[in-house]
């Protein structure tokens, strides 16, 4: 089964063509990047234009790759929830026109589902269930993943996500946006113990996540530091953030996978590029005989392929939209 599949979430206006949900024939993306870098983060206007500028260019050069007609295709598939509203509307709109035009089935994909969906393209052996780590600059989550379609949070943050968090705490260094790369770049020269940050906990629920008191305390001591006329080493910075940002997310999965009795584990989102988390969750998980699998990182950012991937199991579930099909901007990735 090949499936046309568009994201357009965020600032990446995204499709490709994937065959029975495990190959990528083609993929296309169109980054926004630079132009948001002049603001310092995605400006979610400026993104749906763009979008609307770029998502015919991007399908037709999508087929064009592939070598197919829309005629040769067997499903649409496209990104509706959760996300920017109005760039989300873009890739629904023109995905509803394809499918109307077509008379090919829609198939609705949740971002979240097709982040974790991005690692069977790159691990043909790799099924449920699982437990999956998806964390992002807008989310992240511990997710028990049951089967293709159905799947449980077993935490989640209380505020700030972890991609949040880096990129926050880069800018205030006064790195670019996306700064999270640079800050994992920049760590990689510093010491990871030279300062020392809080472990924040959450009462009562062991496997949730909260970021906002390390934002906050990175950034009161480069405000508190630039005041008294003092520059903070910025590697060993780096490296002390990233520690304890990386030691929360991995410290609550492992207890969360040994809890739920997982020995497969995965990772999946923006962050799951960051060098320390893909280091410390191979260490965690070969000293304990588990295994750990995350995407290459061509498929970590926002991308069509991976929800082609999800796509094709949404198909087989049964996951068939009418025209009426709208986008959201918030919706929970245990949702139907």
């Amino acid at each position: 089964m090949k499936i046309l599949s568009i994201e357009s979430s965020c600032d990446e206006t995204a499709a490709a063509v994937i065959e029975d949900g495990r190959k990528i024939i083609s993929s296309v993306v169109a980054t926004q990047v630079e132009e948001h870098k002049l603001y310092g983060g995605v400006v979610p206007e400026i993104a749906s234009r763009r979008h609307c500028e770029s998502i015919n260019g991007v399908i037709r050069e999508t087929l064009a790759q592939a070598d197919m007609k829309l005629s040769e295709l067997d499903a649409i598939a496209v990104t509706n929830a959760p996300g920017l509203i109005g760039a989300l509307l873009v890739g629904v709109n023109f995905a509803k026109g394809l499918s109307l035009s077509s008379g090919l089935p829609l198939i609705p994909v949740h971002h979240l589902r097709s982040h974790i969906a991005a690692n069977y393209l790159a691990h043909q052996e790799l099924k449920p269930p699982f437990l999956c780590l998806v964390v992002s600059g807008g989310h992240s989550h511990i997710v028990e993943v049951k089967d293709y379609t159905e799947m449980k949070i077993i935490g989640c943050t209380r505020d700030d996500a972890a991609g949040e968090a880096f990129d926050k705490a880069a800018r205030t260094m006064g790195m670019p946006y996306p700064g999270g790369i640079y800050l994992d770049k920049a760590a990689e020269n510093g010491d990871p113990d030279s300062i020392s940050f809080p472990k924040p906990k959450i009462s009562g629920s062991e496997y949730d996540f909260s970021f906002s008191g390390l934002k906050t305390a990175v950034v009161n001591l480069i405000h508190n530091a630039q005041q008294r006329g003092e520059t903070l080493p910025t590697n060993d910075l780096c490296a002390s953030f990233r520690k304890a940002v990386v030691g929360c997310l991995t410290d609550n999965f492992i207890r969360a996978a040994n809890h739920l009795g997982y020995d497969k584990l995965v990772l999946a989102g923006g962050v799951s590029a960051n060098s320390l988390l893909r280091k410390r969750m191979d260490e965690e998980t070969k000293k304990r005989g588990w295994k750990c699998y995350y995407p290459p990182l061509s498929l970590c950012g926002d991308n069509g392929a991976m929800v082609g991937a999800q796509a094709y199991y949404e198909y087989l579930s049964g996951n068939i939209a009418d025209i009426g099909l709208n986008a959201f901007a918030t919706k929970s990735i245990e949702a139907k």
